[in-house]
């Protein structure tokens, strides 16, 4: 292959089998990471919550940074319905394009839950029996995903090289400063309430974070929409530039 016909190769955009594979896998590795480094977490600290969760969070944060790197170029790297939703608002993905994207996420975050389980040894599924109820972890997962919807717009419109850093940085951050300890994310939310782990969610409580955190993407979106007023005109570029338009941007 020519060297003009490889670089018109790489700035074809990815086929949507393409993309939704890199959002399954991508999920899935993510949701191995948050269940397993609860786990791993757990049995290490000898009943030391704040150790446990501490290295929960690195292994999170870290992974996060590495996945939106990896699959970013490919697919956006969203893993996260509600990253989706906002980006469909503002036209960056096809509304037809966008239950496809969702579904990879919810497969690939319920793939990395069983995952994390066969590597533990433990059953799968088993249904959380955690707790995460009430106004105040409700709130928090709407301020939880508006931060990180912000974080998102702001410096994928303004410092776009930097986004990965800046929301593994954001989420482990948010981790801490949250009352629910920042799930920011719908799929991982459900996916969560199929781990009875230090990580997992009761099903019950599961609805409330989801529309918690539905609200908080679309403020934040709606709120960038003001302060950025181009930002439909880069929305394909939500976390990082990939196919034909973000390599030309």
């Amino acid at each position: 292959m020519s060297p003009s016909e490889q670089a018109t190769e790489r700035n074809q955009p990815a086929s949507l089998a393409r993309r939704l594979t890199a959002e399954t896998v991508g999920t899935a590795l993510l949701l191995a990471a948050v269940v397993g480094s609860g786990i791993m977490a757990e049995q290490l600290s000898g009943g030391n919550a704040a150790i446990a969760l501490l290295a929960n969070t690195l292994a999170t944060g870290a992974a996060l940074v590495a996945l939106i790197l990896t699959f970013g170029p490919i697919s956006g790297a969203h893993f996260n319905p509600a990253v989706t939703l906002a980006d469909a608002v503002e036209g960056g993905i096809s509304w037809g394009e966008t239950p496809a994207y969702i579904l990879a996420q919810v497969a690939g975050a319920i793939i990395g839950t069983i995952s994390a389980h066969l590597m533990f040894q433990l059953p799968l599924p088993s249904l959380s029996r955690h707790v995460r109820s009430g106004p105040s972890q409700v709130f928090s997962e709407f301020i939880a995903t508006f931060g990180l919807l912000s974080v998102i717009w702001g410096c994928s419109r303004l410092r776009s090289s930097a986004v990965a850093f800046a929301v593994g940085s954001y989420i482990t951050a948010a981790y801490w400063f949250t009352a629910s300890t920042s799930f920011a994310h719908p799929a991982v939310t459900f996916a969560r309430s199929l781990t009875d782990t230090f990580s997992g969610i009761r099903p019950a409580d599961a609805p409330w974070f989801i529309l918690a955190q539905l609200a908080g993407a679309l403020a934040a979106t709606f709120l960038f929409r003001w302060l950025v007023p181009g930002l439909k005109k880069t929305a394909a570029q939500v976390v990082v530039p990939h196919g034909e338009a973000g390599r030309n941007s």
